[in-house]
């Protein structure tokens, strides 16, 4: 079922009609009397009925549920050629008719169903505009379709002569032509809704004990998602298996992923307190202080509480219950070596996804999917062996990427003592896990310097015996994909879209295509006085930041820092962007997203807006 909209003399409805298994119903703005005044109207009217299609006029593009019955609403395609308030109506006017339009759509189109919109040259104010208008002059289309709900899936040439008999009318509300010469169509779809999160709860195992505990709202839609399940066609889990698949033809490969807590507890020495997502378990469900020392003795962890830690444990003073979300597999594969529980020669495997707050940018992510390799070899061969273990992790990302995108990636292993280019987030919390020796790091085009997607170290001594040495190499799943699929914002991995698994059928990895072009984005500064003596968390602030928008802010950049002579406050400015994505966000929702912030702000951080 096809609506077009806003016809002016019937050809291009004309043209459209008599196609197998389509019913047409074209519709204009104006009385029948007056639409048939128009000329080769009255001839492309008749062309269409004589066809089976509907003709309806004085139809209301903003009112659309009013001309049609609740069982013949579902259109599967609304097209709408060249809208147009009439006469010399400016930008505004018609930005307000297009979003009145987008609104009445939502009532009469199909769950599936598609609205196609040609514009001339320029209006649309999208980067496929050539020449591209400024924003404030051009119809901001994009922007104007997401107050409704709606995303742009596609956006290509209008060809007025693929359609017979077609002929533009309709210039300044006149029975003339205008140029359509550049003219696009813009096809959009409906987007997924907005997240709704309400407060999780999950169960996991600590020690011998199950315990349940809130999940961080920022990851209540990221938490038991399964992209490393048997069932799963993501593209995370066919990176890991393709990796696992090359690696077990060079080494005996053992998968040790399937009892791997999502809980630690003690303390974390080493990293910085502010990367951690700490847990409150829920009440009454703390183990004793007993089970909370006998963890902290088996078990190897870090944290700012380090010393005082460890001192109460040796005097025996009551101990903190730290219990914090795991940020890393290392500490868990480092409590297997000190009971000697890898087997020499072997290359165990553990998988899943790992947890740590970080600032907001289109690679650093919050939750990510770690894949630990361990391999403990005799003390003389290890530097051979890491040589094996990184050639073989080389060659098949290289024919992953080769398959993928037709070009050879650059793929190289850079001593960390010897690394000039800036760590990236990834790479940063590992070297505070502990000494890395090496980078690895993959370049494509249009960043060929490399992005550190794994870090490769030899076991602390205290982990070392006379005979072995143990090996470990990290990788980010998450960033592969990125990578090799040409993705480039983490927070795609996560959509509930299924228009994203819809490209990687049964686990084949491709070049990604967003479904969503050219998302629109809106700026908002803050400002506000710091606490005094106080040091400003910036990653609490970027963490807050995402919990507030659900993932919607992309950008938080820092405007200025300014102290106040004589009273020696200090003030911050801070720039942030709201855009989506994956999914429609309209000015009013990150206004409110912003509104929001700004309260969140003064309670959780204890600033003092200005």
């Amino acid at each position: 079922r096809v609506l077009l909209l806003g016809e002016g003399n019937f050809s291009f409805a004309a043209g459209l009609c008599g196609a197998p298994g389509t019913h047409v119903v074209a519709t204009c703005y104006e009385s029948e009397e007056e639409a048939a005044g128009r000329g080769g109207a009255a001839r492309s009217i008749r062309r269409l009925r004589d066809s089976g299609a509907e003709v309806l006029f004085s139809v209301d593009c903003t009112k659309l549920k009013e001309y049609f019955l609740p069982g013949k609403r579902e259109f599967d395609r609304i097209y709408f050629n060249f809208p147009h308030c009439g006469r010399k109506a400016g930008v505004v006017k018609n930005r307000e008719l297009l979003a009145c339009f987008f609104h009445s759509c939502t009532e009469v189109l199909a769950g599936q169903g598609e609205v196609h919109v040609a514009l001339c040259n320029g209006q649309g104010g999208t980067p496929a505009d050539q020449p591209r208008r400024e924003w404030h002059n051009s119809w901001q289309i994009v922007a104007v379709a997401a107050g409704a709900g709606f995303i742009l899936s596609d956006v290509h040439p209008f060809k007025a002569e693929t359609i017979h008999g077609y002929k533009c009318t309709g210039y300044r509300s006149q029975d003339k032509s205008f140029c359509v010469e550049g003219a696009l169509n813009h096809i959009f779809t409906r987007s997924t809704p907005p997240l709704c999160l309400t407060p999780l709860s999950c169960k996991t195992q600590l020690g011998s004990q199950e315990v349940s505990f809130q999940v961080p709202q920022v990851l209540a839609d990221k938490i038991n998602r399964g992209f490393l399940e048997v069932n799963s066609s993501h593209p995370v889990r066919t990176i890991k298996e393709k990796l696992s698949a090359g690696l077990s033809q060079a080494f005996p490969l053992q998968n040790i992923s399937s009892c791997l807590p999502l809980l630690h507890q003690g303390h974390l020495r080493g990293v910085c307190h502010s990367n951690i997502f700490w847990i409150a378990l829920s009440p009454g469900e703390a183990p004793s202080t007993e089970e909370t020392s006998q963890g902290l003795a088996n078990a190897v962890c870090f944290s700012h509480f380090g010393q005082d830690t460890e001192r109460n444990v040796r005097e025996g003073c009551p101990i903190p219950k730290q219990f914090y979300l795991r940020p890393s597999l290392l500490p868990h594969a480092q409590a297997m070596m000190q009971k000697g529980a890898f087997s020499p020669g072997t290359l165990h495997l553990l998988s899943g996804p790992v947890f740590r707050q970080c600032r907001i940018t289109p690679h650093s992510m919050p939750v990510f999917h770690e894949m630990l390799l361990v391999l403990a070899v005799r003390r003389g061969i290890e530097n051979s062996c890491i040589q094996m273990l990184v050639d073989n992790i080389k060659t098949t990302t290289s024919s992953l990427h080769q398959a993928v995108s037709g070009v050879k990636p650059s793929i190289t292993l850079q001593e960390a003592t010897s690394f000039g280019a800036e760590l990236n987030d990834f790479a940063a919390f590992e070297c505070q896990l502990g000494e890395v020796q090496h980078f690895l790091c993959v370049g494509t085009d249009p960043d060929p310097s490399g992005s550190c997607v794994g870090v490769l170290r030899t076991a602390p001594d205290e982990f070392k015996s006379s005979e072995l040495v143990v090996v470990s190499a990290s990788l980010n799943l998450d960033l592969l994909a990125m990578l090799l699929c040409g993705i480039s914002d983490w927070r795609m991995l996560w959509t509930s879209d299924r228009r994203f698994l819809q490209q990687f059928p049964e686990g084949e990895l491709r070049l990604f295509k967003s479904f969503s072009l050219y998302p629109p984005s809106y700026v908002h500064d803050v400002s506000f006085w710091v606490p005094d003596g106080e040091e400003f968390d910036e990653v609490a602030f970027h963490t807050l930041a995402r919990t507030v928008s659900g993932e919607m802010v992309i950008s938080i950049q820092l405007r200025d820092n300014f102290q106040q002579p004589g009273t020696g406050r200090r003030s911050l400015c801070y720039r942030v962007t709201f855009q989506s994505c994956d999914r429609a966000l309209g000015c009013r929702e990150a206004a409110e997203m912003q509104r929001r912030f700004r309260e969140e702000m003064q309670q959780h951080l204890g600033v003092t807006l200005r």
